[in-house]
């Protein structure tokens, strides 16, 4: 890694918010809308965060999920560097268990290659699905194995990365290109420089093993709430520096929703819920309508359910949703906040991300 390999991890906040706030998007596909609807609305909100100041733009592999576009980040993340000339583009995150380290170093190195020096390669160890729709992507039904082989999938995929694999290692003569090793061929003028990777987790096992290599963490705060402040002070006690960082550096993923009135983000965060409780029972669907989620007979079970997601989306107008960030961010201590706004409408994300960076007073474009 290069001597500013710090600089691309640690963000700048602007304005009047405490940290760097970052956006998380699901590529989200809503009843009646369409991917391409998915995807355009994507290179909406990427342009507006790079305009506002927001630090990155990450999307995360999902599998077999009607209602999530995002199941081939690289490919997502190619199209948004199209759009795009400084906002950080990554992936928040790659599954690595589904795929060979060498493929990931290939993919990313050609990001690389594509947006110099703005890349991150988040990397999680969960499937991103189900059990069965993971033995398909993996092509076994061992998926305990690639949980468990994380680590060394890990130091693999870094060795591919700075192309360091040692002598006599069967992998040394095995260049993940675009990569480092074009710099030393000869007449090679490629950059040596890789992306930083990040570690992922919704628990414990991800936040210790960032700290032991020095590595940038980020928290699945949106969906795993009750562990985020156990699995932050695992990260920082457990935190070595490292070429990469010499302090840690946590980002936390955060479900943030903001509407012009109160009432509207109700309902918007009701359908999210309602698409929420048919993924966890078995009916992955696109993401209902507010009108929908209204009137949708919940059953007890259900509404508990509701409740309990809804308790850690912070939603309701700019000052509201300002003022959930603020104290989230004083609970937790976390270096970043990266927001995924979660509803069925494309246009109510974008004004959602709007709405927050006027909240904080984000510099607007020239």
């Amino acid at each position: 890694m290069p001597a500013d390999a710090a600089e691309e991890i640690r963000g700048t906040a602007h304005g009047t918010a405490p940290v760097p706030l970052s956006v998380l998007d699901l590529v989200t596909v809503g009843a009646g809308r369409t991917a391409s609807d998915a995807l355009r609305t994507g290179v909406d909100i990427v342009r507006l965060a790079e305009d506002r100041g927001f630090q990155r733009y990450w999307v995360a592999e999902h599998h077999s999920m009607p209602g999530v576009a995002s199941s081939s980040p690289a490919v997502i993340l190619a199209h948004l560097a199209a759009h795009t000339t400084r906002i950080r583009l990554g992936s928040g995150g790659v599954m690595l268990p589904n795929h060979a380290p060498l493929v990931i170093a290939e993919q990313f190195g050609t990001l690389e290659a594509m947006a110099p020096g703005r890349v991150d390669l988040g990397l999680g160890r969960a499937p991103g699905t189900d059990g069965a729709t993971a033995a398909a992507l993996r092509r076994t039904d061992r998926l305990n194995e690639g949980a468990d082989d994380f680590p060394q999938q890990l130091a693999e995929l870094i060795r591919f990365l700075d192309d360091d694999f040692p002598d006599g290692h069967p992998y040394a003569r095995i260049h993940a290109v675009p990569g480092p090793v074009q710099a030393t061929s000869p007449g090679g003028v490629q950059s040596a420089h890789r992306p930083p990777v990040w570690l992922l987790g919704s628990s414990g096992f991800s936040a210790r093993l960032a700290g032991t290599l020095g590595l940038p963490f980020a928290f699945a705060h949106h969906f795993s709430a009750q562990n985020t402040i156990p699995a932050l002070d695992l990260y920082r006690e457990s935190f070595r520096p490292s070429a990469v960082l010499d302090a840690p550096y946590a980002l936390i993923g955060v479900s943030a929703l903001a509407t012009d009135d109160e009432k509207e983000a109700r309902r918007q965060v009701l359908a999210a819920a309602l698409n929420m409780v048919r993924l966890r029972t078995g009916r992955p669907g696109l993401v209902p309508t507010p009108e929908e989620a209204e009137a949708y007979d919940f059953s007890p079970m259900e509404e508990d359910f509701i409740r309990s997601w809804n308790a850690n989306v912070i939603h309701g107008t700019a000052d509201e949703v300002r003022a959930g960030l603020d104290d989230l961010h004083k609970r937790t201590g976390a270096d970043e906040l990266m927001l995924t706004a979660n509803a069925h409408g494309g246009d109510v994300r974008l004004r959602s991300y709007e709405l927050i960076a006027d909240a904080y007073g984000l510099p607007t474009p020239a």
